[in-house]
């Protein structure tokens, strides 16, 4: 296929695009490349890479990239409720109304699969699952461009969106700012963490299978169109003491408080059924206790915040 993925240069991006290119897809990415990363270097060997150095929002740019596309995967975004409380005009701008603009210009034969973010659904009832039919509920920017965004993607036909959960792991270009990377990060630099509000529930899925979940979609597509999917690890709904307890089973001099004052500015508090995406026949491959293995060695070599989006 010939596949343009905005913000492919991004923390899942620099996952998904190799794997894409290994699979003989054509693969365009168009990213700013605002962190400077070089992420994608080793994608310059595939006779299939494109790389365009530009803005999603130039509606002119991406009229010509997605002219010739079989499929478009939206991943560039300013991720996260910091990073978009920081910038408001640049979170509408890129996580909504370049949506919107996109579904204008693609043709009803073009495909798009959307990742966007299960935390739409802000605060959970307590000790209920939310499924894709439960009522979203943002509670911050972040949410409610990406759950806009998702409702003009739904609205064609030919397209599927992810709601993922707190996706962790390596990446070519990481992010360190996220809950289970973060905690590791600490664990294993500064063998301590205090934390707020640690009865908060979500979930969690490894980069790699939002990788894998991303071909899965392409492979089944007829299947799963016109639908949203919650993607996320069914044993891991957990607060966040209860990951540091799972932590601390791989690093026991790590040391975690829970502070007896203040609050996170990160509300979400929820569970997340994924059984949608199981009926699919999808099946994540990376759990916790291999994930945070993982970021063990990578800390080994990362030792600076110059990873993490804020």
């Amino acid at each position: 296929m010939k596949i343009v993925i905005t913000g492919g240069a991004g923390y899942l991006g620099s996952v998904l695009t190799p794997q894409l290119l290994q699979l003989g897809h054509e693969v365009t990415v168009v990213d700013t490349f605002m962190f400077r990363q070089t992420s994608l270097s080793d994608c310059c060997a595939y006779d299939g890479f494109t790389v365009v150095r530009g803005d999603c929002r130039q509606e002119k740019l991406m009229r010509k990239l997605v002219q010739d596309a079989d499929l478009v995967i939206p991943l560039a975004a300013l991720v996260g409720a910091p990073l978009c409380a920081r910038d408001e005009i640049g979170a509408i701008s890129t996580n909504r109304i370049a949506i919107e603009m996109l579904c204008d210009i693609l043709r009803p034969e073009q495909k798009v699969i959307y990742p966007t973010t299960n935390s739409g659904y802000g605060i959970g009832e307590k000790g209920k699952f939310c499924t894709e039919e439960t009522p979203l509920n943002p509670i911050s920017l972040y949410g409610r461009s990406k759950v806009e965004a998702e409702m003009a993607v739904l609205k064609r036909e030919n397209s599927v969106t992810f709601r993922f959960a707190t996706v962790f792991g390596m990446s070519p270009r990481m992010r360190l700012d996220l809950l289970v990377n973060d905690f590791v990060y600490r664990a294993v630099h500064d063998r301590a963490v205090l934390i707020f509000e640690g009865h908060f529930q979500r979930n969690y899925i490894h980069i790699r299978d939002v990788a894998r979940v991303f071909i899965h979609a392409i492979n089944n597509f007829e299947m799963m169109k016109g639908k949203p999917y919650n993607v996320g690890l069914e044993d891991a709904n957990l607060s966040k003491l209860e990951l540091c307890a799972i932590i601390k089973k791989h690093l026991p001099e790590f040391v975690y408080v829970e502070a007896p004052i203040g609050e996170d500015p990160d509300k979400r508090d929820y569970i997340v059924s994924n059984k949608r995406i199981l009926s699919t026949n999808f099946r994540p491959e990376w759990d916790l206790d291999r994930g945070i293995k993982e970021l063990i060695k990578g800390y080994t070599i990362l030792r600076n915040s110059a990873y993490a989006n804020v």
